[in-house]
Order: structure tokens, then sequence, then C-alpha cells
């Protein structure tokens, strides 16, 4: 069995206050699958995306990645196959330079500074971003640190990458940049978007979640037209 999988079983999740996030939400992604994560905003996507690594876990029902159930002891381990791209780099970033942010992951893998610095020129190559290495990332713009936040994430080498709208507020250049990265990353991917040609193109299996629910699963094109039939 691969250990590139990702696997929620009955999972419920509410917030602090109340707010039941999540209801009963099940699915099952294998190696090398890129799914797409649709629903409106509001419907839980980034809330399903969070429970991926252990950033939130279930109030009830369980997440397993690659053999692994999610919980707050295993969660460190699971950070290790599961790469995340926020939907706001500006939760990702926050060294003083775009540089050590790419390397910070690396580092605290205990990998030795050549692999390290291997793994930063490598990630900002693939993202286009070598020339921004010594820039202080809040004063980069959007565009530009959304590229290094995914550097951040591919110089860890991920199993598994979920990333929560890539390629929003992206001009062409730079969403077919990301398209490109998506299409190559051999592994597992989870991809919550409103980018419906994204998904098209990327992914050929979607997943609908409204209020908490998956409400259908299939593939892309099937279930795009049933998402923009009852928006």
């Amino acid at each position: 069995m691969s250990h590139h999988f990702i696997e929620f079983d009955n999972v419920y999740f509410s917030y602090p206050g109340g707010h039941e996030a999540l209801r009963g939400v099940s699915f099952r992604i294998t190696h090398g699958e890129k799914v797409a994560l649709l629903g409106l905003n509001g419907s839980g996507k980034s809330t399903i995306l969070l429970h991926t690594n252990g950033l939130l876990l279930p109030t009830r029902g369980t997440v397993n990645v690659g053999g692994i159930p999610v919980t707050r002891r295993t969660a460190p381990e699971v950070r290790r196959s599961v790469g995340m791209v926020f939907q706001n780099p500006d939760d990702q970033l926050f060294m003083p330079t775009v540089e050590e942010d790419v390397a910070f992951g690396p580092l605290n893998m205990g990998l030795e500074i050549e692999e390290v610095r291997r793994r930063v020129a490598d990630a900002l190559q693939r993202v286009g971003a070598e020339d921004l290495k010594q820039r202080a990332p809040f004063q980069l713009s959007g565009g530009q640190k959304k590229a290094v936040a995914l550097a951040t994430v591919l110089s860890m080498e991920p199993d598994i990458m979920v990333m929560d709208e890539p390629t929003a507020e992206l001009d062409l250049r730079a969403r077919r940049r990301v398209a490109d990265i998506i299409s190559r990353f051999n592994h597992s991917c989870l991809i919550a978007t409103h980018d419906m040609d994204l998904a098209r193109e990327l992914c050929p299996r979607a997943i609908l979640v409204a209020d908490g629910y998956v409400t259908a699963d299939g593939p892309t094109p099937e279930i795009i037209k049933l998402f923009t039939s009852v928006i």
C-alpha cells in the first residue's frame, strides 16, 4: 500500500463557540491523485485542509495520512509528509528574508546545510523567484509572496501537497507557473479552489462540499456542472 494517501473517516469538527464546520466528512485520496475541493465560501474547504496536517483535529472521526492517524502527538511527523500552501501567504512567511523562509522547513528536518542550500535553490528556481532570495517577504507583491510560499513547501519535498486557492489574485503568467508546478508534482495533491479552469485542467476528480458535508465526489466535469447549477 502506498503511504501517499489521505483518508477522512466520518470527520466532525466544531470551532470554539459551537459552529459545526464539518459534518461526517469521508473520502480517500490515493497516491498520485490530484483532487479539486469545490464549494462556496464557508462550506468547509479550508477546515478540511487544516485537518490534513494536524493544524486542526477532529471533534469526532479520524484523519489518516500515509498510515498515520493524525493526532496532537503525530502531527509533527505528519507535517513532514504534508506540505500546505495557505490561501494567505502572510500566514506562511515570517522570516527576515525569502531565503530564510524557504530554508526554515528543511533546517527543522535536520538536513545537512548543503542539502538545505540545494533545496532552497531548486525551490526558488521552480517558482521563478531566484532573484528574491535576499528580499524581505513583507516587501513583496501579492503574487511574489504566493510564489515564495509555494517554494517553502516545495523545499520540504513533501509526499502530499494541499493548497488553498493557489491561483487566487495571480496574473496569467504566475497562474501558468503554479499550474505547471502542480502538474509536475508526482504525488497526491488536494486543491481547494474557485478556479474552475484549473480544476478541469489538473484534477480528474473533484469533491464538492456544502455546509460541512461532502455532497458529491466524482469526475471533475460532472462535479463542476453540479456545483454551477446550484450557485
